[in-house]
């Protein structure tokens, strides 16, 4: 019986002294990380205190606005440019072509410019013996509202598809 009570107390005291281990070794794994936390904190206080801090703060985020405002202005301009690259002519047909046929070779010429709505115009250039003789018609939407010989047709379709 006594024997019994001795390895029952043996068996609390083993127990008592592994759970002492355990807890030892998980204190000082917090302790470690505690330090490292302490040094961190020491690291981005140095120099500053209460005030200071919240001085730095406050000027972050005056700059953060200053940014936002900029940003701001920065989108404006992109559209604007957006804008007037839409209105800037952006597609090309040209046709050269022989308007009087006492004449050799292809000197005369169909342009047609074009913005991204096809709107544009066509400059026709016909080249005679006489002299050259330049007609220029407004495109609107692809359409145009004078009448289009065949080569401004042409010039006309190949600035639409491009």
């Amino acid at each position: 019986m006594i024997q019994e009570i001795f390895s029952s107390a043996y068996t609390y005291i083993i127990t008592v002294v592994v759970m002492f281990l355990i807890f030892l070794i998980l204190y000082i794994k917090q302790s470690m990380k505690l330090n490292k936390l302490m040094k961190k904190y020491d690291k981005f206080m140095k120099g500053k205190n209460a005030e200071n801090l919240d001085g730095a703060i406050r000027e972050s985020f005056k700059q953060i606005e200053k940014i936002n405002v900029e940003h701001q202005k920065t989108m404006i301009k992109v559209e604007e440019s957006v804008h007037r690259i839409n209105s800037v002519f952006q597609k090309l047909g040209i046709v050269k072509y022989n308007a009087f046929k006492e004449m050799g070779g292809n000197l005369s010429f169909a342009l047609c410019m074009l913005d991204s709505e096809n709107t544009g115009f066509i400059l026709n250039t016909m080249h005679g013996r006489e002299g050259s003789y330049t007609y220029i018609k407004e495109i609107i939407k692809g359409e145009a509202y004078a009448t289009l010989g065949e080569e401004e047709k042409e010039a006309l379709e190949k600035a639409m598809n491009s």
